[in-house]
Parts: structure tokens; C-alpha cells; sequence
């Protein structure tokens, strides 16, 4: 890890936190790097369950670093220039968006490619590309999040939403007073972590796959993601849990 991208464990739970409060946690190069690093490592240790993903100070993330941008006078960003959660990076883990601020362009991305999302209710949200002449092309899932004109204003008015609004609509699991927000996240995650880690991974997965397919499609290949669950040693515990009158202990196989 750097200094831009601090990595920290409670429990099963692993936080990583942008570190440029300086900058508004731009995503400059060692933030971005930084990323997927921690990325790496979250999914590399089997003790890690879920995760979190916050900003240091006032601001979540500004996006990208725009004079470093200039200095290097950048054109089409290559493929992996961010790590992008289930397009050019793999966490089979759920991750949560914990926005304690302002979530711009790519903090947008960010808070948008977690699997869920708490905000402190002084969070704003906004797609700010239009302002400065550059491309989103990573939003094309928002349709699957927000109704299409929601989407549409977002794109071209390049306004902020606040988290209100953002909770009304959906995009926001959580909406919390800012002095809570980790404590909700973790709360969050410690729920996720409770439950059999195999049906977790097994949700993220089904979920993810759908949202690229038709009904019939979409229950086949739930079927078959969920199959090695049915047949896993987690599948006998929790009924055995239960009978007996105890907590599970999950062994993730």
C-alpha cells in the first residue's frame, strides 16, 4: 500500500481508505495504483469477508487528477488506467461504498461500482465530465441503476444530486448523519459477514451475470451458480446450526 491508499482490517473486514485530503482524493497515479493493490489483497486473503471503501477528510473522490492529466497531455484513458470493479478488476467479495463527501466523475465510478452504498447525508453525487470536455463511458451501467432520464440529466447537466435524492431513487442503500457513516458501513458489512460466505459471493455473482441477460437466461445461470452451494459443507451446517440452537461457524467450502 501507499500513503494514498490506506489498507486496514477489523475482523473480515477489510477498509480502504483514499488518502489525499490535500486533493480532494484525487485519483492520481499512486492513488490508482494504490487501488489495485488493495484490491489484489482483499481478494487474495481468505479471512477478508467484505470490505469498505471511504475517503479521508471532506471529500470521497474529485475524480481524476486533472493536472496530471494536462501534464501528460492524456487522450482516450487505456483500459486500465483505473481499477474498475467487475470490468478490469475481480472481487468476488462485496464491497461498499462508504461516501463521506463529495463523489465526482470518477468518484462517481467509484461509489458506482461497489456492490452496495452508504452516505453521509451531506454527500453529494454529480458526473462532472461535460464541465471539462472528457468522456464517461464507464456510466453505461447506470442504466441498470437509475431510470433513464435520471441518468440523462446527470450526464449532460453535470449537476451534483444530493445523497437524498440519490437514496430516493435507489442508488443509496444507506443514508446516515455524517458522524455515523463508518459505524453504518461496518454495521453493513459485519450483516454480510454473519451470513454463509459461499451464498454471498454466490448473490454478488448471480446478480452481476443478470444484469447482462434475459429472465430465462438469467434463473439458468443462477441455477448453476448456486449449485456448488447447495452442495457445499455450509449447506448442512446452517440447518444443523439451527436445529442445534447455535451460530453457525462458516467454513467457506
Amino acid at each position: 500500500m501507499s500513503d494514498e491508499l490506506l489498507y486496514e482490517v477489523r475482523g473480515r473486514v477489510a477498509i480502504l481508505t483514499l488518502n489525499r485530503p490535500e486533493r480532494r482524493n484525487a485519483l492520481n497515479r499512486a492513488v490508482r495504483e494504490g487501488l489495485r493493490a488493495g484490491f489484489a489483497r482483499l481478494e487474495a486473503d481468505q479471512n477478508i469477508r467484505a470490505a469498505i471503501l471511504t475517503g479521508t477528510g471532506a471529500t470521497f473522490c474529485a475524480g481524476a487528477d486533472l493536472a496530471e492529466m494536462s501534464e501528460t497531455a492524456m487522450a482516450v484513458p487505456p483500459p486500465d488506467f483505473l481499477p474498475i470493479l467487475g470490468e478490469n478488476v475481480t472481487v468476488t467479495k462485496p464491497v461498499i461504498a462508504a461516501v463521506n463527501g463529495g463523489a465526482y466523475a470518477g468518484g462517481f465510478l467509484l461509489a458506482q461500482m461497489c456492490d452496495l452504498c452508504v452516505a453521509a447525508d451531506t454527500a453529494v453525487f454529480a458526473i462532472t465530465e461535460g464541465k471539462v470536455g472528457r468522456g464517461m463511458p464507464w456510466a453505461a451501467p447506470l442504466i441498470n441503476l437509475l431510470p433513464q432520464r435520471i441518468a440523462l440529466e446527470l450526464l449532460m447537466t453535470a449537476q451534483p444530486m444530493t445523497a437524498e435524492r440519490a437514496y430516493q431513487l435507489g442508488f443509496v442503500n444507506r443514508m446516515v448523519p455524517a458522524a455515523g457513516l463508518m459505524d453504518a458501513a461496518m454495521k453493513m458489512a459485519e450483516d454480510i459477514v454473519a451470513n454463509a460466505p459461499l451464498t454471498v459471493q454466490a448473490a454478488k455473482e448471480m446478480i452481476q451475470a443478470a444484469s447482462e441477460m434475459g429472465r430465462s437466461a438469467a434463473l439458468k445461470t443462477a441455477h448453476r451458480i448456486f449449485e456448488p452451494v447447495y452442495l457445499s459443507a455450509d449447506a448442512q451446517e446452517g440447518p444443523r446450526a439451527f436445529k442445534e440452537k447455535r451460530k453457525p461457524v462458516w467454513q467457506g467450502r
